[in-house]
């Protein structure tokens, strides 16, 4: 049972809610939904966490699928769902593309309300995250994000992955630019091989360098979240910075719980990593 697998208190810091249309990804013939499962609703969701002995969860849109409005057509069932339940909290689904500016505007209306603590966007439909790439209109939509995250002390959750412009290379002046002003979180650590050597190192340099900056380490090759913690304990920085997420439906729970727990970390930094820093991050340090 699940109860006898998770032997410790845990937080889900990244995952989905919402249901998304099956897809004919790349060139399949057919439509599929490759997650198998989706959370349709917040009962749907609750229903995971107890599975799992989960306390608490940070949920967002689920996305996929290169249909803009779509994830954004997830936003009020966020923002429902943390207001019926007090496990929840949640991020709202902003984009930086000038065709979606009245959509991300309309989201930002919202950053105030209960229960809502993040804002979450990637670069997969369009757009690089390095503002040197950026023209006037990207740059005005960039901005309003950025006020309403300072404004509401929200984090900002931005996907990471290998290659294209999702790869942290194209994060880095980003960061750079913004990373003291706001907290800004790299999902799944630059998403591979390439993204956890660029970034370990880097990454431990902006936290002693005062940048407000987080991540989770779903979809890390193993030698990632191993070199990760590992460097954490060696120079003694960046432990109040890495948090446990899941990110289901798109990873696998159990998966990403056990690459913490079984590391040869101390248990110090791994009860920091599964529930102390949701609770400094979004509970104790925020702006009341």
């Amino acid at each position: 049972m699940a109860q006898e697998r998770v032997p410790r208190r845990v937080i889900d810091a990244h995952s989905h809610i919402g249901e998304m249309a099956a897809w004919k990804f790349y060139d399949l013939k057919e439509p599929v939904k490759p997650t198998v499962y989706e959370f349709p609703t917040a009962k749907d969701y609750l229903a995971h966490m107890d599975e799992h002995r989960l306390e608490r969860a940070l949920i967002l849109p689920n996305y996929g699928i290169p249909v803009q409005e779509q994830p954004f057509s997830l936003n009020p069932l966020v923002i429902e769902s943390v207001q019926a339940s007090d496990r929840l909290v949640g991020g709202l689904w902003v984009s930086f593309l000038p065709q979606n500016r009245e959509r991300t505007l309309e989201a930002l209306t919202h950053a105030g309300e209960r229960g809502i603590v993040a804002l979450k966007t990637t670069f997969l439909l369009g757009g690089n995250p390095n503002p040197e790439t950026w023209d006037e209109a990207t740059a005005e939509i960039a901005d309003a994000c950025f006020r309403a995250a300072e404004e509401h002390d929200l984090v900002f959750h931005f996907h990471t992955s290998p290659g294209g412009t999702s790869d942290i290379s194209n994060y880095i002046p980003l960061v750079e630019k913004y990373g003291k002003r706001v907290k800004m979180y790299l999902v799944h650590f630059g998403g591979g091989v390439s993204g956890h050597i660029r970034l370990v190192p880097r990454f431990l340099d902006w936290v002693e360098q005062g940048y407000r900056v987080y991540t989770d380490i779903t979809w890390s090759v193993g030698f990632g979240a191993r070199w990760l913690l590992a460097e954490i304990e060696r120079r003694g920085v960046g432990g109040d910075r890495v948090l446990f997420a899941s990110d289901e439906p798109w990873s696998d729970f159990y998966s990403e719980f056990w690459k913490i727990n079984g590391a040869r970390v101390s248990e110090e930094l791994k009860e920091r990593v599964f529930w102390q820093n949701f609770e400094d991050l979004y509970v104790r340090n925020r702006k009341r």
